[in-house]
């Protein structure tokens, strides 16, 4: 479908411009979008294996976890990232070149319920997706954990 096409790229671009911003300004600014903190996620690619990269941004983000919001901006989609980490919860989350080990997990009902207000705080635009589709978004909680392996390889985008 075009439209699903058109997402996509728009998606990859806009992933491409922020990682352009950030080498251009030497990780000067895009580290923060309003109130809320960016990350580059790692996860590995479910039917691949290829360890790929996304930056997102995290609404609650503190030392202990950050929250990711699975919007696709309203697509009636998962986004590819989320998929894979639903296939493979440990993950990597880098800010202004700090790389942690973490592992992800879906937010239960109960979690989600708790945290959509703050999220929604952070930034409006994820209620207007929430509504734009019948897709019940996904709210991720990523934790620290062990480090069971080494740094991960260069990651490619997706």
């Amino acid at each position: 479908m075009i439209r699903n096409r058109v997402t996509d790229l728009s998606m990859r671009v806009m992933n491409g411009v922020h990682r352009a911003v950030l080498a251009l300004s030497r990780g000067r600014v895009g580290w923060r979008v309003g109130p809320m903190a960016v990350v580059e996620l790692h996860t590995t690619g479910r039917k691949s294996g290829v360890q790929r990269s996304t930056m997102l941004t995290a609404p609650i983000h503190d030392q202990d976890r950050a929250v990711l919001v699975a919007s696709k901006g309203g697509d009636d989609r998962n986004p590819t990232w989320y998929l894979n980490l639903v296939a493979q919860p440990d993950v990597e989350l880098s800010e202004r070149g700090v790389t942690r080990p973490m592992r992800a997990r879906t937010a239960s009902a109960a979690e989600k319920a708790e945290l959509w207000p703050r999220i929604v705080r952070a930034y409006p635009g994820y209620a207007a997706y929430q509504r734009r589709t019948t897709r019940d978004i996904p709210v991720v909680i990523c934790e620290p954990r062990t480090p069971s392996r080494g740094p991960h390889p260069t990651a490619q985008s997706s």
